[in-house]
């Protein structure tokens, strides 16, 4: 019989443990946590140059100022581009910057993951 301390890995002691390592994802899981921030990101890729509009229609029941909140501190974070066109009536037109595109591959693992797992195993109750 095979001893079954060979196939185990051990885990560090948490002395041993860089925390530092982890500080950089305080920011962007910061943002990318908060409610429709990962969505518009697949969105706004999804449309390409999207307007408000556009964008609004994807998401069903969320407030306009939720929405507006959420564009703009991806676009001050640097994942989205803004651009104001001096028309009227006045259109504005979001998408990715190269930061934003290379988010957005990054999360299609997570989302193809996400797809393949059964929803109730990964759900966390709204209470």
């Amino acid at each position: 019989m095979a001893d079954s301390s060979d196939t185990v890995t051990e885990t560090p002691p948490s002395s041993e443990i860089d925390l530092d390592c982890l500080c950089p994802l305080d920011g962007v899981m910061d943002l990318l946590s908060r409610r429709y921030a990962m969505q518009l990101v697949c969105v706004v890729g999804a449309i390409g140059p999207a307007r408000y509009g556009d964008v609004e229609e994807t998401f069903d029941g969320v407030s306009s100022s939720t929405l507006s909140t959420r564009l703009d501190e991806l676009v001050e974070a640097g994942i989205l581009a803004r651009e104001q066109y001096a028309e009227i009536p006045p259109r504005v037109e979001y998408e990715l910057t190269d930061t934003g595109e290379e988010l957005g591959r990054r999360l299609e693992p997570l989302l193809k993951w996400v797809e393949e797992v059964d929803e109730e195993e990964i759900s966390v109750s709204q209470e």
